[in-house]
Parts: C-alpha cells; sequence; structure tokens
C-alpha cells in the first residue's frame, strides 16, 4: 500500500507543474486566438488576397504564444492581487515563482514576434510587435482601468489584423473591412469589463454584465451588417445565421445568470462562454466570405470547450 501511495505521490508531483502552466496560460483560451487570424485571413482574401495556408498556420502559431504570453504576464503584475483574493492561481500557491513566470512570459512575448516576422514577412512581425506592446500595456499599466478595457478590446482587434498582414498592411484596409475588427474590440472591451468585477458583487456587477450583453448585441448586428454588405452564397449565409444563432444561444444563458445574480459563481462562467463563444462569433464572421474560412475557424471550438472543463478560463 505504501509502494502504491509513493507512486501516486510522484506521478501528481510530475502532472502539478504542467497543471500550472496550463492554468498560467490558460490553456482554452488559447484555442480562441487562431480564429482571429483565420478570420483576418479571411478579409484579406475578400478584398482579392491570395493568403498561403502556410502563412495562415504560422500566425495562428505566434496568436498563440503572444495570447499565452499575455495571461502569463498578467499573472506576474498580479500576483499581490491574487493572493489576496484569487489564492489558489499558480503564483499565489507557490507552485511558479514571480520571476518564473516573467521569464516564461516574456519568452513567449518574443516568441510570438519572431514566429509572425518568419511566417508572415516585416508587415506581421510589425503588427505582431504591436500586438505585443499592447499587451504589455494592458497586463503592466492598464489593467482594471476604463482604458485598460479598451486596451484588451484592441489586443483582439490587432489579432485580427495579425491575419490581414499575412497579405497586406492593415492600414490600407478600406473602412469596411475595419468595421469587423472594431466590433471585435467593442464585444471584447465588455466582457473584460465584466471579468474584472468577478470578485466583487453589487449594482456595478450588474453594470458591468450588461456591458458585455450590450456587447454581445453589437456583435450580432455587426454579422447580419456583414452579410448584408458582403451578399455571400446561399450555403454560407445558411452557416453564417446558423453559426451567429449558436453564438446567441450560448452566450444567453451564462449572461442572464450573471445579470440577475452578480457574484464570482455566475460572472466566472459568463466571462468563460464570452471567451470561449468568440470562436463561434469570428467563424459567423469568416462564413460572410466563405464556408471554408468558417469551418476552418470553427473547428478550434472543440478542444477550446473540452479545455476548458479541465483548467480555468478566468
Amino acid at each position: 500500500m505504501t509502494g502504491h501511495d509513493d507512486q501516486s505521490s510522484r506521478t501528481t508531483e510530475f502532472y502539478r507543474p504542467l497543471a500550472a502552466y496550463a492554468t498560467l496560460v490558460r490553456v482554452p483560451n488559447l484555442f480562441t486566438a487562431p480564429p482571429d487570424v483565420i478570420l483576418g485571413a479571411a478579409i484579406a482574401a475578400s478584398l482579392g488576397h491570395v493568403v498561403p495556408v502556410e502563412t495562415i498556420v504560422g500566425l495562428s502559431v505566434a496568436s498563440m504564444l503572444l495570447y499565452a504570453a499575455g495571461t502569463t504576464l498578467n499573472d506576474y503584475f498580479d500576483a499581490t492581487e491574487d493572493a489576496r483574493e484569487r489564492p489558489d492561481r499558480p503564483i499565489p500557491a507557490g507552485d511558479i515563482s514571480r520571476r518564473q513566470a516573467l521569464l516564461f512570459g516574456g519568452t513567449l512575448l518574443g516568441g510570438g514576434v519572431a514566429v509572425a516576422a518568419l511566417s508572415g514577412g516585416v508587415t506581421a512581425g510589425v503588427v505582431a510587435a504591436v500586438l505585443a506592446l499592447a499587451i504589455l500595456s494592458y497586463d503592466g499599466v492598464f489593467n482594471g482601468s476604463p482604458t485598460g478595457f479598451l486596451v484588451m478590446g484592441g489586443c483582439r482587434g490587432t489579432n485580427v489584423l495579425l491575419g490581414t498582414a499575412a497579405a497586406l498592411s492593415p492600414a490600407v484596409l478600406p473602412v469596411q473591412a475595419l468595421s469587423i475588427p472594431a466590433i471585435i474590440v467593442l464585444y471584447i472591451s465588455g466582457v473584460t469589463y465584466m471579468a474584472e468585477t468577478e470578485t466583487e458583487t453589487g449594482e456595478s456587477d450588474s453594470l458591468a454584465v450588461s456591458a458585455a450583453v450590450v456587447g454581445t448585441a453589437v456583435a450580432v448586428v455587426g454579422v447580419v451588417g456583414a452579410l448584408v454588405v458582403n451578399s455571400p452564397s446561399p450555403a454560407s449565409t445558411a452557416v453564417a445565421i446558423t453559426l451567429l444563432v449558436g453564438f446567441a444561444v450560448w452566450t444567453a444563458q451564462p449572461l442572464r445568470a450573471a445579470y440577475a445574480h452578480p457574484s464570482p459563481r455566475t460572472i466566472g462562467p459568463a466571462v468563460g462562454a464570452c471567451v470561449v463563444g468568440l470562436t463561434i462569433l469570428t467563424a459567423a464572421f469568416a462564413a460572410t466570405v466563405g464556408i471554408e474560412w468558417s469551418l476552418a475557424a470553427v473547428v478550434f471550438f472543440i478542444p477550446a470547450v473540452a479545455l476548458a472543463r479541465v483548467v480555468d478560463v478566468s
């Protein structure tokens, strides 16, 4: 019996660091990053540009690295607050030191920019560098402030532009094309505002949930607008509408529960649903360009949901 207990103890000690790093980088959320890039590539394709598959793959990997860097550095900067309000997080729990988190996050950040440059060229490298700076500014300066909500939304919008950078400079995108990343910015800004109140209770929580609801509504209207403007094939339209309904259903119940009874118990799941649901939203937008883009984006919903069952999203 003792030998069995020792074996179990060794197994636990082996997997504990892996679990800690998985929690640090929010593994489920990583799979919500490539759909942003795929949506950006779809936007570029809708403008007549050809985007090589290998470039999309490379930029998707870069996007995941940058996202992982953002969550890691967020925990580094929030270590003191987490010690009070989230003592089970990897750093306050003692599973990972702050120094380790800083080194790991910095390596991921630099790696993301490098992979983007190697995959998509100078333009993609510059966009990735801008995204890296936005991540650092959110984590280290603006986290928790009204400006911070927009900065986080801007990170997601820039992630979409990283996909367009595979074929052209985002600076030359027409206003119509820029409206989609702008909608993503508003949606994630609202979700981030709600996430910041996860450890609080009261009227401010209801207001924050309302902001997320408004952002979700704007996103739904945005997809409808993209359908009207792009006039895709009947098949693509059907896929876009199906995904849009799926997105609304996926986010509605958690948001309703969070608004009715704001608390960490309800707001956390609502944040998770909205973050993972972003894959459905980006797939719906992509469907207005073509079904193949939509399918490439929505496939990431599966690992995101599966991993969210074992690793916290928020």
